[in-house]
């Protein structure tokens, strides 16, 4: 049964702005393990877009309630370069009010839009 449905696109440019305006974004928002290729390469802006994209489509999947912490919401990479959500503190306690069982997650970005898309299974 799907419990929520959350979609975002971002604005790489516009993103990439922010987060030279505003150096301490990068660690607000995104875990180290985000941060960081999975060969130890810092990503790119256009990636960290996507996942930025991902974090606001969870919300959105979970009704937008206030007070979820933007780390609570990690967007990793599986072996197979899949990416796949691990929740946490403000997301899981939010996601298993809801039932929510399993999450599935999509990331996009080209032509300078990132997109993700969320899916929450109970």
């Amino acid at each position: 049964m799907i419990v929520g449905v959350g979609i975002d696109v971002a604005d790489t440019a516009r993103f990439e702005e922010s987060l030279g305006r505003t150096p301490g974004l990068l660690t607000r928002v995104f875990t180290p393990a985000e941060r960081l290729t999975p060969h130890g390469e810092p990503r790119g802006p256009a990636s960290l877009a996507a996942r930025f994209a991902a974090k606001e489509a969870v919300s959105k999947a979970l009704g937008a309630p206030p007070g979820l912490l933007w780390t609570d919401a990690e967007v990793l990479t599986d072996d197979t370069g899949r990416p796949r959500l691990a929740v946490r503190g403000t997301v899981a306690a939010r996601a298993a009010e809801l039932g929510v069982t399993g999450w599935h997650l999509s990331l996009s970005h080209d032509a300078g839009i990132a997109s993700a898309v969320v899916i929450a299974e109970g």
